[in-house]
């Protein structure tokens, strides 16, 4: 008989320390432990974790802003360096999976960073490397565009994980993806504050209130358990900001504070929502609850026509270009990476692969 899993899930409502690439990796370390010693299976961070989110983004004029965007380069890491090394080690010595959010750089050009997420299994290996569809608002002028080589949803032994980060979880399309792939966990990864807006402008995002409806959402709509996880603005951070002046560190101060918790599938709140301090938010839950509500809406499966809406996703990663070796030379078959392949055989989607789905 077929039994879905039943474990305890945590989202790491926890500051980077600011700029400090290998103490936040150590940091990050020392909480999964913590979580792991509390019998935690699956724990999540903030979006962009490593190495913090770039809040000078929002505050310093693009102009003036060069600067702040070469030293967060600086700061931002591969995706196969020693610190997500690192965190595979932890993940796979304490039994436990890992959902990580960085700032990630590449070796291809010195001025191009991706906000990226990794999802790491309990043995070390990388499921899922997601990078952000579309930067959010300001982002645009820090990170690229990315893909959706990493828009799965991973298989695992605790059932069907799917993620996305911060304004993606207000893309229809991207959330349906993970629907349709059979998702039953969501993590949704999100940074610390927004700024408030100038005593001359008109009011503040209280992106407190966007997460919690964007969280409601998916976990009613595709009868998930959604894992939110955000960071505080705490004194380190603020303290490596004391450059932008007193007036900046004010809209920080008084900005909107991004928030943490967990949430069962018909959208209710299983844990406390975290704001301001540290912690962790644990639940546990159980993936056989999520039948019952599939039989009043399940998008995925018998209330939806696939014969009117079609959806189709492109998983091949994108890259600058092309390359043609000694392979065509010698006569050697090339890998076909530029061949669609549609996969329509009554699916609430299909996908597009290439050959080689990683860079």
């Amino acid at each position: 008989m077929l039994r879905y899993p039943q474990y305890k899930v945590a989202a790491a409502h926890v500051a980077p320390v600011y700029y400090d690439v290998n103490e936040t990796v150590e940091k990050a370390c020392y909480y999964i432990e913590k979580a792991a010693k509390k019998g935690v299976k699956l724990i999540a961070f903030a979006e962009t974790f490593i190495p913090g989110y770039p809040n000078w983004a929002r505050l310093v004029r693009p102009i003036e802003s060069d600067e702040f965007f070469v030293e967060y380069a600086a700061h931002s890491i591969l995706v196969n360096g020693p610190e997500i090394k690192r965190i595979q080690e932890t993940a796979k010595k304490l039994d436990i999976m890992v959902s990580m959010g960085f700032s990630e750089r590449t070796l291809i050009s010195s001025g191009c960073l991706w906000n990226s997420n990794v999802i790491i299994s309990n043995e070390g290996e990388i499921l899922s490397h997601h990078r952000k569809l579309v930067p959010t608002y300001v982002e645009k002028l820090i990170f690229s565009n990315g893909d959706a080589a990493g828009l799965k949803v991973c298989d695992t032994q605790l059932g069907q994980i799917g993620m996305l980060m911060c304004g993606e979880n207000t893309n229809p399309l991207a959330r349906f993806s993970l629907m349709a792939q059979g998702e039953q966990v969501h993590i949704a990864s999100y940074p610390s504050v927004a700024p408030a807006r100038p005593s001359s402008g008109t009011g503040a995002y209280k992106i407190q209130e966007g997460i919690r409806i964007r969280a409601a959402a998916h976990s009613f709509e595709a009868k998930v358990f959604t894992i939110v996880a955000a960071s505080p603005f705490d004194e380190l951070a603020r303290n490596a900001l004391s450059h932008l002046g007193e007036e900046n560190l004010q809209l920080l101060d008084k900005g909107s504070r991004a928030v943490s918790f967990i949430l069962g599938p018909t959208g209710e709140l299983l844990t406390d929502i975290l704001d301001l301090d540290e912690g962790l938010a644990i639940a546990e839950i159980n993936l056989n609850d999520i039948v019952p509500h599939k039989r009043m809406h399940d998008v995925v499966g018998y209330y939806n026509r696939f014969d009117i809406f079609d959806l189709t996703i492109d998983r091949r990663r994108n890259k600058p270009a092309k390359f043609i070796d000694d392979d065509f030379a010698q006569n050697k078959s090339l890998p076909e990476n530029n061949k669609k392949r549609h996969i329509e055989v009554n699916k609430p989607y299909s996908i597009i692969r290439g050959a080689d789905n990683e860079s």
